[in-house]
């Protein structure tokens, strides 16, 4: 459970004062896949980085009952001096979990080959977010952090990454960031919509993607539907009788040659 009690987020750039959260007051209950819906600069990248830890609230507070995660894919508290390997050991020692096994599962998730053990610093970006990735996942939280993890990697490692998320999702909460309808309807079971400041609630990730959507101004999408299932033969029910072969046709008689030879004069 993540309790938000009168949560402020104020920005201030140049004078201008910009409010992302207002006096927030939601409960994301334990076992919830909420998906967290917005515009671009809604906010939500911030409230996950406040539910983190790693970002100060203007005012109020957030209380949790268990472990939760960094915001999932993120790469920017690794240190570039460091190896692929040895900052993996080094987020083991932070969180108390064990330091071999750890550096044993993000070596096969994340795939980075011989790269695992080479400087950090000289990673792409794509390669940063595998092992961030692959991290994240090797460690149990009560609530995992996401903010468009799965947009990361090429088509492989995308599919692998949601499947792992998937499978973590049956025993840890998750708070979910992404744009694509399609995706936060296989991962979510709720939503919340994150507009001007205020977050509303939705038992229903239906009804908040509805909402989300009348937001933006855009068409509304729809869920795709499951092609029916064929209905078995009740048990001892006759089966229908095979069609019976077309009869074949007669074949058409001979044209007539009106009496030419090979030579088409006529013969007597």
């Amino acid at each position: 459970m993540i309790r938000l009690e009168n949560l402020t987020k104020v920005y201030s750039v140049k004078g201008v004062r910009t409010t992302v959260a207002d006096c927030l007051n939601t409960v994301f209950p334990t076992g919830a896949s909420v998906a967290l819906l917005g515009r671009n600069g809604a906010g939500k990248s911030s409230l996950l980085r406040m539910i983190a830890g790693t970002m100060d609230a203007t005012s109020g507070r957030i209380v949790s009952d268990g472990t939760i995660s960094w915001p999932v894919g993120f790469a920017g508290s690794f240190h570039p001096e460091l190896t692929g390997a040895q900052n993996v050991r080094f987020v083991a020692r932070i969180y108390g979990v064990d330091t071999d096994q750890l550096v044993d599962y993000v070596r096969d998730f994340a795939a980075l080959g011989g790269h695992f053990d080479q400087r950090f610093g000289s990673y792409s970006s794509g390669m940063r977010s595998r092992l961030a990735m692959g991290t994240s996942m090797g460690i149990d939280f009560d609530t995992y952090l996401v903010d468009e993890v799965t947009s990361v990697g090429d088509a492989e490692f995308r599919a692998r990454s949601e499947l792992v998320f998937t499978e973590r999702m049956q025993r840890a909460s998750s708070i979910f960031v992404s744009h694509s309808m399609p995706m936060v309807r296989r991962m979510c079971t709720m939503g919340a919509v994150l507009s001007n400041g205020n977050l509303q609630l939705f038992d229903d990730i239906e009804e908040a993607i509805a909402r989300h959507e009348v937001l933006m101004g855009v068409p509304p999408s729809r869920r795709p539907v499951a092609p029916a299932a064929a209905v078995p033969p009740p048990a001892g029910a006759a089966k229908p009788a095979a069609p019976r072969p077309a009869a074949p046709r007669p074949a058409a008689p001979p044209a007539a040659n009106a009496g030419t030879g090979p030579t088409g004069n006529a013969t007597g």
